[in-house]
């Protein structure tokens, strides 16, 4: 087997040392500033040239230019953000933030990124140029969108971008390509139903905000089992309900919270519409006031087909990849990268985080730092294959 150490130009200790580093001091959405210096520091160290302030002042694009002369230009993201998860880790770079951890692996993602950077200003043998996107508030505040909406492709013309992400399940070694949908489109609403309140020995003197909220939790669900066509894929999970403090008060109010996810754009507003019909029909049955907030987030993330297979050309003949996978189906979590692949074309991929790895978002989560090298060259490969001569 491949010794993974060996991969990368940058020396794995220097990338550890980074990747607990950034793991230690978690920062989430659009406040990643000791994160975001601790970046620069690094690239301008290196001799790249950094653009900082960007994606609502926490984003940044560094870039280097092949010796090869001119060319095509690519860009390469990373998420730097964490979440708000309490650490149950027992490592010597667990958080010392409070209420913050590095539960998704954006600090390895930052890492492979540094190291691809710093490797390719040392060695840059190859035509054109590419941007490195460092990329904030990727968990659910939509900083690739604040990026794309600032202008990231027209103040760094770029032909294609790349993103990945560690995907627990999957054996260090192992990646996953698709041809096209990876990851789902992401809505959220809240929904506040407020009637009559009253006594609950003498109902009849109210309006039952519970009972027509029990039952329009279970009606939402024909709107996937009934109405959502049988090869499309759509989930709508209910993942909030609060009503009522006491025992025999039925409440006046009663509020949803939860998400809609699926694929298709044209099934995505058709939903959206359905569930309006839904809400509003039962509060008109039930005499209740609706207060309805239901927005639309995240678009799907669709690969380009050829660039797809551009990656995984590259990442079957990378030395420490054993099986690139084309069978895993896509994933009915959201990423907002999805924002960048609506803008131009590209891909992203999934690298094996190990069989054993704690799930995505889990407080025992933890980067497996052995990724990291395979990483940085998967990267660098990807930059060298793609602007050759």
């Amino acid at each position: 087997m491949t010794d993974l150490s060996t991969l990368s130009s940058v020396h794995v200790d220097t990338l550890r040392s980074w990747r607990h580093d950034l793991h230690r001091h978690p920062e989430t959405a659009f406040e990643e500033h000791r994160t975001s210096a601790r970046i620069a520091g690094i690239l301008r160290d290196a001799g790249l040239e950094v653009v900082t302030g960007l994606g609502g002042g926490t984003g940044m694009v560094a870039y280097v230019d092949g010796r090869q002369g001119s060319g095509r230009a690519i860009g390469l993201r990373a998420d730097i953000d964490a979440l708000d998860v309490t650490e149950a880790n027992d490592v010597d770079y667990t958080s010392v933030t409070p209420g913050k951890m590095h539960a998704c692996g954006h600090d390895g993602h930052t890492t492979m990124l540094l190291g691809a950077a710093v490797s390719l200003a040392q060695d840059p043998d190859f035509a054109g140029r590419v941007y490195f996107i460092f990329q904030p508030a990727e968990e659910n505040e939509g900083g690739g969108r604040v990026m794309v909406e600032e202008g990231l492709f027209e103040r760094f013309p770029m032909e294609a971008v790349y993103g990945l992400h560690n995907w627990p399940g999957l054996a260090v070694g192992e990646a996953a390509v698709h041809d096209t949908a990876v990851m789902a489109a992401f809505d959220v609403f809240t929904l506040k139903l407020t009637g009559r309140g009253c006594h609950a020995a003498m109902p009849h003197l109210g309006t039952d905000t519970v009972l027509a909220a029990c039952q329009l939790v279970t009606q939402l669900q024909g709107l996937i089992s009934r109405e959502t066509p049988a090869h499309q894929t759509a989930v709508l999970s209910i993942t909030q309900f609060h009503a009522g403090d006491a025992y025999n008060v039925m409440p006046e109010e009663v509020e949803l919270r939860g998400t809609l996810r699926c694929f298709d754009p044209d099934l995505r507003d058709r939903l959206e519409q359905r569930f309006h019909d839904a809400v509003h029909a039962m509060a008109q049955f039930h005499d209740l006031a609706v207060a309805f907030d239901y927005q639309q987030r995240y678009p799907a993330t669709i690969n380009t087909p050829e660039h797809a297979q551009r990656c995984a050309d590259v990442l079957a003949s990378l030395p420490g990849i054993d099986r690139v996978r084309h069978d895993l189906p896509p994933c009915m979590a959201s990423e907002d990268f999805a924002f960048m692949l609506q803008q131009r074309p590209g891909a992203y991929i999934w690298l094996g985080n190990g069989e054993a790895s704690a799930s995505l978002h889990n407080p025992h989560y933890d980067f497996n730092d052995a990724l990291t090298p395979l990483g940085v060259a998967y990267w660098q490969a990807l930059v060298k294959t793609l602007l050759r001569n």
